[in-house]
């Protein structure tokens, strides 16, 4: 049974018409590339100056910051940028960076530097000192690599040069040694509050605060949905536990002295005095014209009322056990947790399991997405379907208060509307449709985990800088547009990016570095204001050649599938997938028209640095945010969230997820190293059913779900060892984690993966599948992107499609079209 053939249920399109002659052996393949790149980078560090091309996203390696940002804060689609904009064009490659200002650095990494004094600053183009400026007049001035002002040096911050002309103190000063540094910020930095306007989407007896916004700890508004689904499917009971543990457990991962505020809601919102022990509920009916019925006691530290928390989060279940209301006012809450954190800022994490039916922003019934499919008002489904729900995202965006959601939902719940909110704050959609209290629990708790123990900055205000010649255009990610070119983020946490695409606006000299610099002014949890800066200097180039040898796939990919996703809320879905497909092979087309002309037109040339790019743009067609059938909006809603702020390594593992055949793991793979406690992490495969046997055992992991795929053949001993049963019938699907067995095959996989969630941060959900007996299988087909499945073609017929289109591209060339 070698190989096996796909399920019936994953067919998609077939390949129609003549074949050109490709070679099936030497079809590039991403996992030989990563593997290759892994082997490259095994102990040894990658240093950031200029002219390097940096290791995968998907490797494990570290970074010495020599005056560049490590790859973890900043990459670009090609790390040798061409020196005009018509060689630009030429190329096709798109210019674009992505940003992750806040990414955890490896351990073998130094942490970033901070500096506690007021940074020197370009009075020009305000860029911050960095260590590519240029020290002149014996230290008493220096000249801004981005725009050439010079500028004298406060006397305060003088020091002599060396022979080099570098600064003597500059191993005592980090800003001007390495590319990624925090300072610590003084007043004029302070965050602002919003103007005052003419109307507040809630009453107060207070008047809106103006001016400064003094840094304080970040507090913390837990809301959560108290209706009788949210009771009955365990939501609410979940939520109350999970919280409890994070508050109080032996792994509590919340900070004790940062402020909470609990309220609940239903078709009222429910606030609870906290300063009294026994924690009386304060109503409010009037859900239309929300205000605060108390100030003091709502909010409390751990520290200071944890017999108060922990009273009402124990009691929360029962007292509304037999909640007859069906319906919930979440986007009233919202307008609530706006009225107690006005003037302040902080985080919202709020728990909903309907879709919300009365007070602000009161959806309709749901919309016929079948109907709406394939016309030109399918883009609908992927916007908010009441304005009310981009209001209330600008306005918590402009005031600093970050919204996170759980959604627990049983039902259509409409993600395009409630998902605006967490979209426009920095926040993050969790998502659990078919909520079970027992199979979600494991990744529930992990989520949550992860929400208060990753490095997160509020108040934040994004700019990037570029040096003369280039200049940012579009951006992308989840995040409020204040302007043309500062963004606002009222949360931004390390597992958030946001890209810009550039574009020059004059010639640029190969004799120098084109230069990026990323400012991230935010607040830190602990109340300090901070900025945190990356710069980045590239070499500038006037060959195509070497455009093409220093193009980065993986960012290229990410500017891709970001820009698919904001065409498709404007034009139909099937103008964004030939839109996708069309890009690679123009860019594929460049590069055979720039650099391999002479080679004949029927052999399929494609650059080493972008050999997996027609994998990737057939990963991004079979990905949930942008493939073909039968998917719900509020399944493509939350992807095109998710996918918006991924990190790179994150949307490159979830176009190609990682396979890896359990039942070939040999016995040193997957233990720690008795010397380095270093884990040995076994090859992947080829995401294809091609090279599968019935008899083996699968793990495929795409950060969403983690697969355990048992073949209809496996061996009794393999079971044995990995579930403690040697019939494939007794195995528990139902399981949320692996069993403990006192097996090394059992320790390898659990090895893995733990390994795999400690990269994340959380485990995935996990499923086991049972070949030809579970429906779960469809998912696992779909991650198998190689094969014909997800409405779409397998691999090899795609590349013969994009190797077509290349043939037509360049004949167009030579014939002057």
């Amino acid at each position: 049974m070698y190989p096996i053939p796909q399920p019936p249920h994953t067919a998609g399109t077939a390949y129609k018409g003549l074949r050109p002659r490709i070679d099936q052996a030497q079809v590039p393949c991403p996992v030989e590339k990563q593997e290759e790149d892994r082997a490259k980078w095994a102990g040894q560090p990658f240093l950031t100056l200029p002219g390097n091309l940096p290791p995968l996203s998907t490797t494990d390696y570290y970074a010495v910051d020599q005056g560049n940002s490590s790859p973890r804060f900043v990459r670009v689609s090609t790390w040798s940028f061409p020196h005009t904009s018509r060689l630009a064009s030429d190329c096709k490659i798109p210019l674009a960076a992505v940003f992750q200002p806040f990414a955890e650095p490896d351990p073998r990494e130094e942490p970033v530097p901070v500096v506690n004094s007021t940074p020197a600053r370009c009075p020009r183009c305000r860029a911050y000192i960095n260590p590519w400026v240029q020290w002149l007049a014996g230290g008493g001035s220096w000249r801004c690599n981005l725009c050439q002002e010079v500028t004298e040096v406060q006397p305060e911050y003088f020091c002599g040069l060396d022979g080099a002309g570098q600064r003597l103190d500059a191993g005592q000063r980090p800003e001007l040694i390495k590319g990624t540094v925090d300072f610590v910020v003084p007043e004029d930095y302070w965050a602002s509050n919003p103007p005052i306007g003419l109307e507040r989407p809630y009453f107060s007896n207070f008047p809106p605060a103006s001016g400064k916004r003094e840094p304080q700890p970040m507090r913390y508004i837990f809301a959560l949905d108290v209706s009788q689904g949210a009771v009955e499917s365990g939501s609410l009971a979940s939520a109350c536990g999970e919280l409890m543990d994070a508050f109080f457990g032996n792994e509590a991962s919340f900070p004790a002295d940062n402020e909470v505020a609990i309220i609940t809601y239903d078709t009222a919102i429910h606030f609870y005095d906290l300063d009294n022990d026994n924690v009386p509920m304060l109503v409010m009916p009037d859900i239309d014209d929300v205000f605060l019925p108390i100030h003091n006691g709502l909010f409390a530290s751990l520290a200071n009322r944890p017999e108060a928390l922990s009273t009402l989060l124990r009691t929360l279940p029962t007292r509304f056990e037999t909640n007859s209301f069906v319906e919930s006012a979440m986007g009233s809450a919202l307008r609530a947790c706006q009225a107690a954190l006005a003037g302040r800022g902080g985080q919202v994490i709020l728990f909903q399991h309907t879709m919300p039916k009365v007070g602000a922003g009161a959806l309709p019934k749901q919309p016929s997405e079948m109907e709406l499919v394939d016309t030109n008002n399918e883009k609908t489904l992927y916007k908010a379907r009441d304005l009310t729900w981009t209001r209330i995202g600008e306005e918590c965006a402009n005031e600093g208060i970050g919204v996170n959601i759980f959604l627990t939902n049983h039902h259509y719940v409409d993600v395009g509307s409630l998902g605006t909110v967490p979209s426009a704050t920095g926040g993050q959609i969790y998502f659990f449709p078919r909520f079970d209290a027992v199979r979600d629990a494991a990744i529930f708790k992990a989520q949550l985990q992860r929400l208060f123990r990753r490095n997160v900055g509020y108040n934040c205000t994004a700019t990037v800088r570029t040096s003369k010649g280039i200049r940012t255009t579009d951006y992308y990610g989840n995040f409020n547009q204040a302007s043309a070119s500062q963004l606002e983020f009222a949360l931004l946490d390390s597992d958030k990016t946001f890209m810009v695409g550039l574009q020059h606006s004059g010639s640029l000299s190969p004799r120098e570095f084109v230069y990026l610099q990323s400012a991230v002014l935010y607040t830190t949890v602990s109340g300090q204001r901070r900025v945190r800066v990356c710069n980045l200097a590239l070499q500038v180039v006037e060959l195509a050649m070497n455009v093409f040898n220093f193009a980065d796939v993986e960012t290229v990919a990410c500017f891709a599938l970001r820009k698919a996703i904001l065409q498709s809320r404007k034009s139909k879905m099937q103008e964004v997938r030939e839109d996708l497909a069309e890009q690679c092979s123009s860019i594929l087309s460049g590069y055979r028209y720039q650099c391999a002309a002479s080679i004949a037109p029927q052999q399929l040339i494609i650059p080493e640095s972008l050999h997996t790019l027609p994998m990737l743009t057939l990963g991004m067609l079979k990905s949930k945010p942008i493939k073909a059938g039968n998917v719900s909006s509020d399944a493509r809603n939350y992807y095109a969230h998710r996918m918006m702020s991924a990190s790179v390594q994150q949307t490159l593992e979830y176009l190609y997820p990682p396979l890896i055949p359990v039942h070939d793991l040999t016995p040193d793979i997957a233990v720690p190293d008795a010397t380095t406690g270093q884990l040995a992490i076994p090859s992947c495969m080829k995401n294809t059913y091609q090279y599968m046997s019935a008899g083996g055992i699968y793990l495929v992991d795409n950060g969403e779900m983690c697969i355990l795929w048992l073949g209809s053949a496996a061996s009794p001993q393999l079971l044995l060892d990995l579930f403690g049963v040697d019939d494939l019938v007794d195995v528990d699907t139902s399981m949320s984690a692996l069993p403990v067995l006192d097996t090394l095959l059992s320790a390898q996989v659990r090895n893995i993966m733990t390994h795999r969630a400690l990269k994340k941060g959380y485990a995935a959900k996990l499923y086991v599948v049972r070949q030809n007996m579970d429906g779960a299988e469809i998912e696992f087909a779909d991650m198998l992107v190689e094969d014909q499945n997800n409405g779409t073609m397998s691999y090899f017929d795609f590349l013969i499609v994009i190797h077509k289109q290349i043939m037509h591209a360049v004949s167009l060339a030579e014939q002057g079209w």
